[in-house]
Parts: structure tokens; sequence; C-alpha cells
């Protein structure tokens, strides 16, 4: 766990609504047509898939879920411009299924309190390798507080 600044990031992303149980499927169809994209109007993938979430209501899950990308000029449809944020981060890798996530959000929580660090409402993660292509055991997930 560390705390970093970032830049800001450009990107390309779907914000949508879903519960925690189709979680997986709507973050897949946003990915989807965020990739459908790459190659159009000189569009390139920069950088791993992301999720930001807005808020942690499991039955109505606020998230924006795309890629950072270079090239993008205007809105596709569905798809818009964005960026995920810079400024001081605290920052932690999870490395295990995403059901254990929580011990991580629970460490990276207690960072922040014993660093005097207030994060946002919002975070995001970044997903640095597939669950179709690893076992759960091997996934990585870098996760990020926005401190204010």
């Amino acid at each position: 766990m560390e705390i970093i600044t970032k830049k800001e990031i450009d990107t390309l992303s779907v914000r949508t609504s879903c519960s925690v149980d189709k979680l997986p499927q709507t973050l897949g169809k946003a990915y989807d047509e965020v990739a459908a994209l790459f190659g159009t109007d000189k569009i390139t993938c920069t950088g791993a898939p992301f999720v930001i979430y807005y808020n942690m209501d499991m039955q109505n899950l606020d998230i924006e879920a795309g890629f950072p990308v270079s090239g993008a000029t205007k809105d596709y449809g569905n798809v818009k411009r964005s960026r995920l944020p810079g400024g001081e981060q605290a920052t932690a890798q999870h490395k295990g299924s995403y059901e254990t996530l929580e011990k991580t959000y629970n460490a990276l929580t207690e960072f922040c309190k014993e660093n005097n660090k207030v994060p946002e409402d919002f975070m995001y993660e970044e997903y640095l390798n597939e669950p179709e292509k690893v076992s759960p055991d091997e996934l990585l997930t870098n996760i990020y507080f926005i401190l204010k």
C-alpha cells in the first residue's frame, strides 16, 4: 500500500447502474462496447480496463467502466469520453479472487486512517489480467482511493 500522485488519464467509458449480482455481465458489456471502438478514428487502448464505483449500494451500483485511451475526440452513443481522476491517491494491489477484494479494501481504508488521509466517496479498480485466462487466486486488481 502506498500514497501516489497520478495525472488524469483520458478514457472511453460507459456509465450505468446494476446490482452486484449483475456486475460481471454489465462490465463485460461495457468493455465490449468500448473495445469495439479501438482502431476507429485512431482510438488506441493505453491501459488496463477499469471500473469507477460512485457508490456502494449493492442493489444499485452506480458505475463507470471502460479503458484508458488516446485519440478519442468525441462521444460514441453510450460510450463517452471521460477521465480517470488525478491527484493524490492511496493504492493497493489485490491478488486473488474478486470475492476477496473486501479484505484489501478494508486494509486500504485502515492505511488511509493511519496516514491521516480522507478518501473521496468514490474509488476505482484496474484489472490487470482476466478471469478467463488465469485462475481466481492469480487475479490482480489495483484499487485506488482518491484522497481529499
